[in-house]
């Protein structure tokens, strides 16, 4: 009986550790990017224009201001991105020394493929069987991944920046008229997401909660990279135990970086999962199943024993009754 009450303490123990996150997570700020100063330094030349405060402040005369306004960088998202160590020269090289900038330089811009060649070449793979195949004479990696302004889910500590940030580059087109039509011109309208994804409950807050990819991308192996083959309505996940399980696909999805041994090691059949959210039928810890599980038997056996006595006590009642009544008319 110790032995019980010490390991129900230890559950409740740590229900408690893991709960603590959840907050904690939102709240964490992000660590100092750690830019080494020459960088920063270098790239304020390029700021001092392509800014919000180069726009309101020109800090040279001749900057056509319409045109500025859609070149215009935010330099603290930048300094917190993939590229933060990164000159601005990096990539937009040729023809940026002088101002104004040579009318080709936009040419001469490097592209992803030029540093992310082995990635590249396993990604256009599975890009081919995606349903963004047919645009790829429209669309790039920039479109989806904003070189000034992604952060790789493995350096984030919390999972809502990484929904955040990834449901903002799908939502973005098929959540917008506008959006839509550009890469879309040739269909009469958005397809209703709403409407199509009326079987999942909740639809608004999973999309706050979980990613797109995790439901239209195949799964992937513990450590690889997720698929840039996103899949039809048809192939997509619908199944809702995928995620709502013990052995939720979660943990090798959007909670893959966050898996620590030490975690692990708390009992909890997910942890990680518990340690930021809840969700149903993946945060879970046997020891608590086990005590629920024997406390409704132990219900159950109660229940059938008094049901049990009251039949046996009222069926000798009715035999004693019978029996005086026979010796009254005897």
């Amino acid at each position: 009986m110790r032995k019980i009450l010490r390991e129900a303490r230890r559950a409740l123990g740590v229900f408690l550790v893991a709960a603590w996150p959840a907050w904690s997570f939102a709240q964490a700020p992000q660590p100092p990017s750690g830019v080494p100063e020459k960088v920063r330094q270098a790239n304020e030349e390029c700021f001092a224009c392509h800014s919000e405060a180069g726009l309101h402040a020109p800090p040279r005369e001749g900057l056509d201001l319409k045109k500025l306004r859609g070149l215009l960088q935010d330099p603290e998202a930048f300094y917190q991105a993939d590229h933060q160590k990164q000159l601005c020269t990096k990539c937009h090289n040729e023809g940026y020394d002088e101002f104004p900038h040579a009318e080709d330089a936009k040419d001469s811009t490097s592209t992803c493929v030029n540093c992310h060649s082995k990635k590249a070449d396993v990604i256009e793979k599975q890009f081919e069987k995606s349903v963004h195949a047919d645009l790829a004479d429209k669309i790039s990696c920039p479109t989806c991944h904003d070189p000034h302004r992604m952060r790789i889910a493995d350096k984030q500590n919390d999972p809502a920046r990484i929904v955040a940030q990834d449901n903002r580059v799908c939502l973005g087109c098929h959540d917008s008229d506008e959006q839509f039509a550009r890469f879309a011109p040739e269909k009469k309208g958005r397809p209703p997401i709403d409407d199509i994804h009326a079987w999942l409950p909740n639809t608004r807050l999973h999309w706050k909660s979980v990613r797109c990819v995790e439901c239209h991308t195949p799964e992937v192996a513990a450590g690889e990279m997720i698929s840039h083959e996103i899949l039809s309505k048809e192939k997509a996940e619908k199944d809702c135990l995928a995620c709502h399980s013990a052995s939720s696909t979660l943990k090798t999805r959007l909670y893959r970086h966050l898996v620590k041994e030490e975690q692990e090691r708390l009992g909890f059949a997910n942890s990680v999962i518990l340690a930021t959210s809840y969700v149903p039928g993946a945060t879970r810890h046997p020891l608590l199943d086990t005590l629920v599980l024997g406390a409704f038997a132990a219900m159950i056996v109660g229940l059938l024993a008094h049901g049990l006595g009251r039949f046996l006590t009222r069926r000798r009642g009715k035999g004693s009754d019978d029996g005086e009544h026979g010796d009254r008319h005897g």
